[in-house]
């Protein structure tokens, strides 16, 4: 992968890296065409977030971890743009949970599966990571779920107890949830059907959180979970942060 040529400096550095890799991405044929839409519609969120991790969102960082850490079944569910912005990241996660990925696409094609697979298990030889890559040969089908998405491997996402899907999905968060899984996401629109009806929303940027999970790991400290833990809280929150910076610019 090229190097991003912008000076580490630069404010909007870490955006620009994240616009890097999609069209990096994009040019393997890992990506879907509306990618480069679903990236800008999240950063317009981020930006209102003031580009950090606010505390509310660390909170469910935290109570995510310690839910996947003490699962019988973690699994990761990663589509084109998760593998695109994160994905040795979330390797390295995958590796110190000891679960596997699995990637689970809208739009799925043969070359698009080759292309991420072969992304992702070139990530896992080069980092020399202990990391199941599950996806290409689903055996089994998400109940209440139309579409490619509901096509999924028995051993990781239908069997799954504990599920964190990166980025938003609405439909199928819900038909997870009906299936009896805790579905942690990471989503940065608090206003997303994905983010309502989650058991854990983390309203904050992907590669932020991912980091943020391996430093918890790395730590030793993430396997506790927060005291009474609310989601809609942490929604809520997320809204009255949003509302003050907009109070703040204007």
């Amino acid at each position: 992968m090229t190097e991003i040529a912008a000076d580490p400096s630069h404010p909007r550095y870490q955006s620009l890296l994240m616009r890097h890799r999609l069209e990096e991405a994009e040019k393997k044929g890992m990506l879907a065409g509306s990618a480069l839409i679903a990236h800008g519609r999240g950063e317009a969120f981020d930006y209102l977030l003031g580009e950090q991790t606010i505390p509310s969102a660390l909170r469910a960082t935290q109570q995510a971890l310690a839910l996947l850490s003490s699962a019988k079944r973690p699994v990761i569910s990663l589509n084109g743009n998760v593998v695109a912005l994160a994905g040795k990241e979330v390797l390295h996660l995958a590796h110190q949970l000891k679960c596997p990925v699995e990637i689970n696409i809208f739009y799925r094609t043969p070359e698009r599966m080759k292309a991420l697979l072969g992304h992702l298990n070139e990530i896992k030889l080069q980092e020399k990571l202990d990391v199941e890559i599950l996806g290409a040969e689903p055996d089994a089908r998400i109940p209440g779920l139309e579409g490619p998405r509901a096509n999924c491997t028995k051993q990781g996402i239908f069997e799954s107890d504990v599920l964190l899907v990166p980025l938003e999905d609405g439909d199928r968060c819900e038909a997870l949830v009906a299936m009896g899984k805790t579905v942690l996401v990471i989503d940065l629109n608090p206003l997303s059907r994905t983010a309502r009806m989650a058991s854990v929303t983390i309203i904050d940027e992907l590669s932020r959180v991912i980091t943020n999970m391996n430093e918890m790991l790395l730590s030793g400290a993430a396997t506790k979970p927060v005291e009474n833990y609310q989601n809609a809280q942490t929604i809520e929150e997320a809204f009255t942060h949003i509302a003050s910076f907009l109070s703040s610019e204007g």
